[in-house]
């Protein structure tokens, strides 16, 4: 995502690299369904009066569209859409709604990206990433209605931090939920593969969601329960003594990037986990220690086998495996994980260089280094250290997954199941909504809207509203 007051070439982080002289897109014959989507209630959303006023339209009149929506501002703009501040009319329930235009999509080989981020949304259902109230379409425009993010993002946020960097503390909360998010993510055989401060909201009580979803790899998984015992028996060694990190805890196959190559034909759906060493080598629950007393069995379920060949990502961010070409898989979030940790703490990415070529030239064959200020505990340095190496078979997490980094002294302490109650380090400030009231004029608009994307369809900044000079979305 570019940010309206920022020199991305600069940072080398704006630009989304989907570059392959062996790969073509061809992705404008691909078909999105012209129905409108209603919305499916998610649990851990309950009581959300967003959903309340959805649901109130959608029975009054039938459906959702555009005519529905005062787009309020633009938000943001991306590779694939622009995000706008939207008010439900009526109802004084606020949306932040992506509008990507279809014959762009379409000229430029981006409709099935754009399709892939719609299914992905569809299946989320988690406090740290987004909800997706609603998609529908115009003649022009795709548009997904998703939770608006009052306090920016990580990025903006380091920035205002003294010396443009957090501490441990702060960086430990942010970090801890991120990961919950990655593991739900790769259970349900989704590779997110844009990890970086850009792309994490941060929400008006101060907790964080993961967004933008249109580089996200999909495939297969096994999520698969093991002894603790044999679960710690290292990266290298599944628990019957194989090399398969769990048993075919982690197989992946695919059908949603066309740069992948096939290891498995189970399906997603196929969602429920499998109970290792099987029946007949367990007589009793207890062997799992969970009527004696015992560590309870760990949750394995890491895509390991997926491999895609796209070059892409954020240069700063990029796994060396990406840019070797060599095919990647869910370990390349991890990397990006600890490519995160050390900015959040450092205040820089650890292998930036002068312009990108230096940069992917240091990702592969520079040593990871830490500067001498700020100083960072060992502990902190150990993750990190775990999380970037550059063989991704040897990569802390590339079998065990979270489970692995839980178990990281850094994180020490943290209460993985009430981790959405911790107090957050940084709360921002109430937004003001009532800047954008004005009386609605009802019927009288239904092509306003419309008329509004397409006026600020082809603008590349909206930095003169001083409200969201460093605001991006997705």
């Amino acid at each position: 995502m570019q940010n309206h007051n920022m020199d991305n070439s600069g940072r080398g982080r704006g630009n989304r690299n989907e570059t392959n002289s062996n790969h073509v897109r061809n992705d404008s014959s691909e078909s999105v369904s012209s129905t409108n989507v209603a919305p499916v209630f998610r649990p851990h959303t309950g009581g959300d009066v967003r959903w309340e006023a959805i649901n109130s339209v959608i029975s009054r009149e039938g459906e959702l569209g555009l005519s529905h929506f005062k787009l309020l501002k633009r938000l943001g703009y991306g590779d694939i859409g622009s995000v706008y501040l939207v008010e439900l009319r009526g109802t004084n329930t606020f949306f932040a709604m992506k509008v990507m235009d279809k014959a762009s999509l379409i000229s430029r080989n981006k409709l099935l990206r754009a399709q892939t981020e719609r299914e992905i949304l569809g299946l989320l259902d988690h406090p740290f990433l987004p909800t997706l109230y609603s998609y529908f379409e115009t003649d022009k425009f795709y548009c997904l209605v998703m939770e608006f993010c009052s306090g920016g993002n990580l990025h903006t946020l380091r920035q205002k931090q003294p010396n443009k960097h957090f501490t441990e503390e702060a960086t430990r909360f942010f970090a801890s939920q991120i990961l919950l998010a990655l593991e739900y993510l790769h259970m349900l055989g989704i590779v997110y593969r844009d990890l970086k401060p850009e792309n994490v909201l941060v929400r008006d009580e101060g907790h964080i969601m993961l967004s933008d979803f249109d580089l996200s790899l999909r495939c297969s998984v096994n999520p698969t329960l093991v002894k603790s015992s044999a679960a710690h028996g290292g990266n290298n060694a599944g628990p019957n003594g194989g090399n398969g990190g769990g048993g075919g805890s982690g197989h992946g196959g695919m059908a949603e990037d066309e740069n992948v190559v096939h290891t498995s034909s189970n399906q997603t759906s196929n969602f429920f986990p499998r109970i290792l060493p099987s029946k007949k080598n367990r007589k009793t629950k207890s062997d799992f220690g969970v009527l004696v007393g015992g560590p309870l069995p760990e949750l394995m379920a890491e895509p390991t086998n997926v491999r895609s060949m796209s070059f892409v990502g954020t240069h700063e961010y990029l796994a060396p495996e990406i840019i070797r070409g060599e095919g990647h898989g869910s370990a390349v979030d991890w990397w990006t994980l600890g490519v995160f940790l050390y900015e959040l703490l450092h205040g820089t990415t650890p292998f930036k260089g002068q312009g990108n070529r230096a940069t992917l030239f240091n990702v592969v064959g520079q040593p990871l280094r830490f500067p001498e200020s700020p100083q960072v505990s060992n502990t902190a340095r150990d993750l990190i250290k775990g999380l970037l190496v550059k063989e991704p078979q040897k990569r802390l997490a590339y079998r065990r997954g979270a489970t692995e980094i839980k178990q990281h002294p850094f994180f020490e302490g943290v209460n993985w199941a009430l981790v959405r109650s911790a107090h957050p380090p940084h709360v921002p400030e109430p937004f003001d909504f009532s800047q954008f009231a004005s009386k609605d004029s009802g019927s009288g608009e239904s092509n306003a809207s419309e008329k509004k994307v397409a006026e600020t369809g082809n603008k590349k900044s909206s930095s003169s509203d001083p409200c969201y000079a460093n605001f991006d979305y997705f």
